[in-house]
């Protein structure tokens, strides 16, 4: 039977709003725990729209390991590239060559790559599927259209009229949530006047597992690595430049793209319909309030620039599975705000201190000034000769941290 035809119960233990990789594996991750607990996945995507979505995104070693213990990474690795280089250059379009000032090797312990890049609609069919194998109620093109606290519960309205009561609703519902906006609480927020340009690419030759991220003028250009001789571009234009290369024929967006990509993988076309988002970054003051928790992209919108975006998402969903299933253990309401409140201090200096160092490294790479650029480039080659501070980047981009939730060590909680 499909999922969007699951009747919709009038009572849930916890309700999420959002069947992205957050949503879906925040309830996987409740179920395997606790399968006592009832979980309602609220989805408004079809079947169809997730078959659609183009985008790719990298999985940081520890979101892997979250992924194992969950039961997925053994199906998923098998069409997952693993990231076993990075380089970085910084140079303008029109330069002829590009030096490298910049290379991460893949120096973790026991040879785990630190990234595998994976398209986001394996990832999220995969969880949909090991959701349903776990009991977690789906309802496909529904959505929240409203909601109110009371004593013990909170009753959710959906878009098709039903209600349905609720020890604590999720709200996983993106970047532009207005399910925060009706939680009242506030972001911080700036935009960037970018956007991000999204496709993936064929080319002649194997890209040998190597990332690249060039630092072009108007912000990063990166390449990353998909399984065969693909690979998926995020690609940073001013909103102005983004729209016009957009609108732009498609001889001429090839030809713009080929100025940045290169000849070293020989020739290159596009093989995916060309997307572009706008960028900014959008910090929630709160994470949670009374009955209500926000994770992934509805708690924070940061630049892509370190390609961080998932990862803080997957984080976001081990910390609050582990909180609830912890409290649930000991008998305590996981919905109560100091409950929940454990787990907005786990999340949000981490959620901080990311979104302001992608801002930092934005505003740094993207322009064009000499001199600016004469400065980061002798800082990068000084990280460049200097192996341990490598090694602490790398470990970083891994996620490697004692503190982090269980799943993203590989333990069951």
């Amino acid at each position: 039977m499909a999922a969007r035809n699951n009747k919709i119960p009038a009572k849930t233990d916890i309700l999420i709003a959002g069947g992205g990789y957050v949503g879906l594996s925040c309830a996987t991750a409740i179920k395997a725990s606790a399968p006592h607990l009832d979980v309602l996945v609220v989805d408004p995507a079809s079947d169809a729209q997730v078959e659609n979505d183009e985008r790719s995104s990298a999985v940081a070693a520890d979101a892997s390991r979250m992924l194992e213990a969950l039961g997925l990474w053994k199906g998923l690795v098998k069409n997952a590239q693993p990231i076993n280089e990075m380089i970085v250059t910084d140079s303008k379009v029109s330069d002829i060559t590009r030096p490298v000032f910049l290379t991460f090797a893949n120096e973790q312990e026991g040879d785990e790559p630190f990234a595998h890049m994976i398209e986001n609609r394996e990832l999220v069919k995969a969880l949909r599927k090991e959701a349903d194998s776990l009991g977690v109620i789906r309802i496909e093109q529904e959505s929240v259209s409203d909601f109110e606290e009371t004593a013990a519960s909170c009753d959710v309205n959906l878009a098709s009229g039903t209600t349905v009561s609720t020890r604590l609703l999720v709200a996983c519902d993106g970047v532009r949530s207005r399910l925060r906006d009706k939680a009242g609480i506030k972001t911080v927020h700036w935009p960037y006047d970018q956007k991000a340009i999204v496709c993936t690419v064929e080319h002649e030759r194997d890209h040998g597992g190597k990332a690249e991220e060039h630092f072009l003028p108007a912000g990063p250009f990166a390449i990353l690595p998909l399984k065969g001789n693909r690979s998926s571009l995020v690609w940073t234009e001013s909103t102005r430049d983004a729209e016009k290369l957009i609108e732009q024929d498609e001889l001429v967006f090839e030809m713009e793209l080929e100025q940045r990509f290169g000849h070293k993988l020989g020739k290159i076309s596009v093989a995916s319909k060309v997307q572009a988002f706008p960028l900014g970054l959008r910090l929630a003051r709160d994470f949670v309030k009374s009955r209500f928790a926000l994770a992934g992209d509805a708690a924070h919108g940061i630049h892509p620039i370190a390609g961080q975006g998932l990862n803080l998402g997957f984080k976001d969903a081990a910390a609050l599975a582990e909180t609830i299933v912890n409290a649930d253990r000991l008998g305590q309401d996981f919905g109560t705000l100091d409950v929940l409140e454990q787990y907005q201090a786990w999340r949000r200096f981490d959620t901080v201190r990311m979104g302001v160092t992608t801002d930092v490294l934005n505003r740094l790479f993207s322009n064009d000034n000499d001199f600016v650029r004469g400065i980061r480039d002798v800082g990068m080659g000084m990280v460049d000769r200097m192996p341990g501070l490598k090694r602490f980047f790398i470990n970083q981009a891994a996620g490697d941290n004692p503190a982090s939730p269980k799943l993203l060590r590989g333990e069951a909680i």
